[in-house]
């Protein structure tokens, strides 16, 4: 019932703020590009999943790459933010919405008015069906706005234009007149090198040989969850294909094993370790999820099964990376697909 009036609740607002605001033209940035100041840009993503805040991090690589001396503001929602974007410099704030905004009311206002109060060269909207999203960047101060509004052009000109984490950097490229023919960047937390190193330490105390590591997440919610049977009957196979290598579940923070914990495990509190972690992997196995994101940030060959999200909107697309359609594989062909990932 909770999920029926927060899909009914999402309808209704998205419908009284769909027609908020009138993104510029690219041309009215040109004044802006070639003044060759630091500027102020706010990114508005008003969302607390992992996964969607992680398909930030291509926008916040572009920006970067464009405008090397920008300052960034982040308005999203929940705390994990401020862990996932650590290491890039150019975020100067994250304003954050709580998790719970009626148990929080004075903490989500007293967000919402911390937006006026920087002037900002330009607000971005990442997903322009976001209610919050498009408020947000009606309501803040700036002399240039997108509301992300898609782009047919854009859409027929670029296969991959849906994908969440690839739209907002093809509509930021557009509207600052920037289209290179270049790959759009990959999902990244921007590790150090001292988290790097830790996570290889990690990574040796599980495994305490020289094989290599097959990592696998069992965990995801609602009807994207396997169910135990396929999870135990699929485990079994990948044991009998995989014997020369290490197979390792990583496990969610609900404690969570869809093979009632018969293989070796790994969690962590930690995102950044988690992540440090599945580097020294050899391939990631998963339904989608935000951990499969994190997994594609991790920049470690991942296999992502799908059942009812669109692959094209939410596939990771690191090197090596692939997305089949579950209910279109059988366990044979998800184990041949691995094998033919280990050796490319």
């Amino acid at each position: 019932m909770k999920k029926e009036i927060n899909a009914l609740r999402k309808k209704i607002l998205y419908s009284l703020t769909k027609h908020i605001g009138t993104s510029i033209h690219k041309n009215d940035l040109s004044a802006l590009q070639a003044s060759g100041k630091p500027i102020r840009i706010l990114i508005n993503r008003p969302n607390s999943r992992l996964g969607n805040l992680l398909m930030i991090t291509p926008l916040l690589q572009e920006i970067e790459d464009v405008f090397p001396q920008a300052k960034v503001d982040l308005f999203v929602r929940g705390g994990v933010a401020s862990i996932l974007y650590k290491n890039y410099n150019q975020v100067d704030h994250i304003l954050t919405l709580p998790g719970k905004p009626f148990k929080n009311l004075y903490k989500y206002l007293k967000s919402w008015f911390k937006i006026r109060k920087e002037h900002y060269d330009l607000v971005l909207n990442t997903m322009p069906d976001s209610s919050s999203g498009r408020l947000s960047t009606f309501f803040a101060r700036a002399t240039y706005r997108s509301f992300g509004e898609s782009d047919a052009a854009l859409e027929q000109k670029y296969p991959d234009y849906r994908h969440m984490a690839k739209y907002p950097v093809y509509n930021f490229r557009q509207i600052i007149h920037n289209e290179k023919v270049k790959n759009i960047p990959e999902l990244s937390l921007n590790l150090s090198t001292e988290e790097i190193h830790r996570g290889e330490e990690i990574y040796r105390s599980l495994v305490k040989n020289n094989k290599p590591t097959l990592f696998f997440y069992t965990y995801a919610t609602g009807k994207k969850c396997f169910t135990k049977e396929w999870w135990k009957q699929f485990y079994n196979q990948l044991e009998q294909t995989f014997p020369e290598y290490n197979l390792i579940e990583v496990l969610p923070k609900e404690n969570i094993s869809q093979i009632d914990f018969k293989a070796a495990s790994y969690y962590s509190k930690n995102l950044r370790e988690m992540s440090a972690v599945l580097s020294c992997g050899a391939l990631f196995l998963t339904a989608d999820c935000g951990v499969m994101h994190l997994a594609s940030a991790s920049r470690i060959p991942t296999l992502a099964l799908f059942n009812i999200t669109p692959i094209e909107v939410y596939r990771p697309y690191n090197v090596g990376s692939k997305a089949v359609n579950s209910g279109e594989v059988s366990v044979t062909e998800i184990l041949k697909l691995m094998q033919e990932m280990l050796i490319e």
